[in-house]
C-alpha cells in the first residue's frame, strides 16, 4: 500500500491500464503485428522496424508515447526498455539480445534511507543513427550513443558515447575508432 500513497490513485490506474494494454503485445508472435500494436498504442515506430519480445517498463509516467524506434531498427529478444523518460532509437539503431535501457534511477520508496544519498532521478535515452548495443549491454539514464558507435556485449554505458567509436566493458571505456 506505500507505493499506492506515494504514486497516488491516478498513477496507480494509469499503471494498471498500461500493464493490461501490453498483454495482446505479448501475444503477438510477429515483429510487424508487434510494431503495429504499439503505434496503435502511442509509440512512434518507423518503417521496416523488427520489434522482438522487448518489454517495456514505467509505461504509467511516458506511455508509449515516449518511445520511439526509427526505420529500420532491430530490438532483439528479451531487451528491457525503461519508459519513466524518453527513449528515442534513430534510424538503423540495433539492440542485441537482453539489453537493458534505463531512463530512471531510485533506490526504493521515499522513506528509504539511502534517498537523501542518491535521491531519484531520470533522463532520457538517445541512440543516433546507426548505432548498435551488444547482447547484455546496459545504457544508464541521460546517455547518447552516438551515429554508428558500437558498444560491446555486457557493457555498462554511464556516459555519452561519441559518434563511430568502439566501447566496451564496466564501465564502458573506448576501445577504439571507427574513424
Amino acid at each position: 500500500m506505500q507505493a499506492l500513497r506515494e504514486i497516488g490513485p491516478r498513477k496507480a490506474a494509469r499503471y494498471v491500464t498500461t500493464t493490461l494494454l501490453l498483454v495482446p503485445y505479448r501475444w503477438l508472435l510477429f515483429p510487424p503485428l508487434r510494431a503495429a500494436y504499439l503505434r496503435l498504442l502511442g509509440a512512434h515506430v518507423g518503417h521496416g522496424a523488427v520489434i522482438h519480445d522487448a518489454r517495456f517498463f514505467n509505461l504509467y509516467r511516458t506511455g508509449l508515447r515516449g518511445l520511439t524506434i526509427g526505420d529500420r531498427c532491430f530490438i532483439g529478444d528479451e531487451c528491457l526498455i525503461d519508459l519513466a523518460d524518453r527513449v528515442e532509437l534513430s534510424a538503423e539503431v540495433t539492440l542485441a539480445e537482453r539489453v537493458t535501457i534505463l531512463t530512471h534511477t531510485n533506490v526504493g520508496y521515499a522513506d528509504h534511507p539511502l534517498q537523501r544519498f542518491f535521491p531519484a532521478y531520470s533522463a532520457p535515452v538517445r541512440l543516433e543513427r546507426g548505432a548498435f548495443v551488444g547482447a547484455a549491454a546496459t545504457l544508464m539514464p541521460g546517455v547518447t550513443i552516438g551515429e554508428c558507435a558500437f558498444v560491446g556485449a555486457g557493457s555498462l554505458v554511464n556516459h555519452d558515447v561519441a559518434a563511430y567509436t568502439v566501447v566496451a566493458g564496466v564501465p564502458a571505456r573506448v576501445i577504439r575508432s571507427l574513424r
